[in-house]
């Protein structure tokens, strides 16, 4: 993972990269955005270990994590919310990296408590200190809380995005 900034802690809130063992909380958090779902009952498949292991090995990429209720020694806590981060280089924008924001969320029961923003803010903080120029993402067409919350952050809706699915979901 990227040795971008250390850890954002303010209050019980940390925004750190996600450790193997916050595997679990980001799954359940990417299973169902409807409803909380528990941690401790999924089963993690080796695709998703072997994901998370080249996440963690590339200086490129990072999942990110936000903990409430860590201790002064920064241990405890629990993930409310994450993203994955990449960070891609390019020739526009004089040559400047941009960051890439994937799979953002905030426990179901938590939304609307502005966990999003602080989620959100601190990341973009993470990638104005690296030096990107530019945070893009994209968002389901069907999110309209979603595209009115990165609306209410600066994001603009500058360009339509087009997937091609490689395989089945």
């Amino acid at each position: 993972m990227s040795a971008a900034p250390e850890s954002a802690h303010t209050g019980s809130l940390t925004l750190r990269p996600a450790a193997r063992a916050d595997l679990s909380a980001v799954l359940a958090l990417l299973a169902d955005e409807e409803r909380v779902g528990d941690p401790a009952t999924l089963v993690i498949a080796e695709a998703y270990e072997q994901a998370f292991a080249a996440i963690d090995a590339d200086p490129r990429n990072e999942v990110l994590v936000l903990v409430e209720g860590v201790d002064d020694r920064g241990g405890g806590g629990r993930v409310v919310g994450c993203l994955q981060v990449t960070y891609i280089p390019g020739l526009g924008k004089g040559g400047a990296e941009r960051a890439l924001l994937e799979a953002v969320r905030v426990r179901a029961d938590r939304r609307g408590s502005g966990l999003g923003r602080i989620l959100m803010e601190r990341t973009i903080g993470r990638a104005r200190t690296r030096g990107c120029a530019l945070v893009q993402l994209t968002s389901n067409k069907r999110r309209e809380h979603a595209h009115r919350f990165y609306d209410g952050l600066g994001f603009a809706r500058s360009h339509d995005g087009f997937k091609l699915a490689l395989q089945p979901p």
